[in-house]
């Protein structure tokens, strides 16, 4: 098992120590952060919603122009920068005492983190061949988990000392984690950034590009269910269910585990367009079969709700892991050599719309509608994830700047 955390030696490990190392920090910052704002920093809750609503949407503008600018400036010193000035809006929140503060910090770090993703998809897509992204970032995934897992655990731990100094330790600990994550970025070699871009391409081009917008936004729809373990099941669990409150720890440890020990092997057979499609269509079909088991655990007595609600944890993992594999194929097949940052930066999108707008959806259909909303939702997966091939194999929407060389390695 070891196999799924360790890639390859060389640029591929160089870059999973780089997303551990900065999970460590964002694992123990997720944790504590809401508490941190709301009792140390002494902001009311829905300040501290407000404001992180308002940075994440920034973050989904700020990063196509960020990966636009790692297409065209180059990717590692762009992913360096924007580590470094991640690091910098974090320290920021040690010394943020008003609301106003708060939300520019935010927005920093929101957008420095949205553009950190797109560089680094744009870096991987320089330094390793087409053949061997998908399996690259099943490796990255296992070992983002394994570092949100611990960082986790570190934050719990400031979380039960509760004073201000392990709070800040944790502010702290996440400052040194992008630092890190900057210096192993250092090491990898430079991807010169593409020279190859047309006058009459100007612009933001992955806007016009009708197939890539599409595929984003079922793919958007298939990630709703991202709060699902962190939101919706501990609250479902909680009102509809007789199930014990422990579960919801259990659910939590299983999926990230089994993220952690087999998205890579889930992903090995995901080498194409056509194995992605086919990879998203069975998650999909999966998907249902999770929403079907969850809401057969209300009602119940304990014992029978718990056995329902690990059935339904296990296929939603499964689902989420094959989904992840295809639409990762997808996002690089789909866009121009000469734009991955651009076009990653817009793919990523989904996920700070989807963190954005999934609690909401999930609590309205699933606390709201009881068994027809998981129905609902699991229906919707699917009609997404049958959607996404042809979608993905219709003609461009636009013409497009026609893929230029492959990035040229500066030692």
């Amino acid at each position: 098992m070891t196999n799924s955390l360790v890639p390859p030696r060389g640029p591929q490990r160089v870059l999973a120590v780089a997303q551990l190392t900065n999970a460590v920090g964002d694992g123990a910052f997720l944790v504590t952060s809401a508490l941190y704002f709301t009792y140390v920093v002494e902001l009311a809750p829905a300040r501290v919603g407000l404001g992180l609503t308002l940075a994440w949407a920034l973050g989904a503008v700020a990063g196509v122009p960020l990966g636009r600018l790692a297409d065209r400036r180059g990717a590692r010193g762009t992913a360096v920068l924007l580590a470094v000035v991640a690091g910098v809006a974090v320290a920021a929140f040690l010394f943020v005492r008003a609301f106003v503060p708060f939300v520019v910090a935010a927005c920093v770090y929101a957008a420095a983190q949205s553009g950190l993703a797109a560089a680094r998809q744009t870096l991987l897509a320089g330094l390793v061949p087409a053949g061997e992204r998908t399996g690259l970032l099943a490796h990255l995934q296992s070992a983002f988990n394994a570092g949100l897992a611990v960082g986790a655990g570190l934050g719990g731990l400031a979380l039960q000392a509760g004073t201000r100094a392990a709070y800040l330790g944790v502010f702290a600990l996440d400052v040194l984690s992008f630092v890190v994550c900057a210096g192993v970025l250092l090491r990898l070699p430079s991807v010169a950034p593409v020279a190859a871009e047309r006058k009459r391409h100007g612009g933001l081009a992955v806007l016009r590009d009708r197939r890539y917008v599409a595929v984003t936004l079922l793919n958007t729809v298939l990630l709703l269910r991202m709060p699902l373990l962190s939101l919706a099941l501990p609250l479902w669990i909680a009102e509809r269910t007789d199930a014990p409150a422990w579960l919801v720890s259990a659910l939590f440890v299983l999926n990230t585990g089994a993220v952690m020990l087999f998205q890579v092997r889930m992903a090995r057979g995901v080498t194409g367009l056509a194995s992605a499609t086919r990879a998203v269509r069975r998650s999909g079909w999966v998907m249902l079969a999770a929403c079907g088991a969850f809401a057969l655990s209300a009602g119940g007595s304990a014992w029978p709700a718990a056995g329902a609600l690990v059935v339904g944890a296990v296929l939603q993992v499964v689902a989420e892991m094959g989904q992840s594999a295809g639409s990762w194929q997808l996002s690089f097949d789909l866009a121009p050599a000469d734009r991955v940052g651009e076009y990653q930066g817009f793919f990523g999108t989904g996920v700070t719309v989807a963190r954005t707008l999934g609690p909401l959806v999930l609590t309205t259909l699933l606390l709201g509608w009881g068994t027809a909303g998981w129905l609902l939702l699991g229906g919707a997966t699917l009609v997404a994830s049958y959607a996404m091939g042809p979608v993905a194999r219709r003609r461009r929407g636009v013409s497009q700047p026609e893929a230029g060389p492959q990035p040229v390695l500066v030692n």
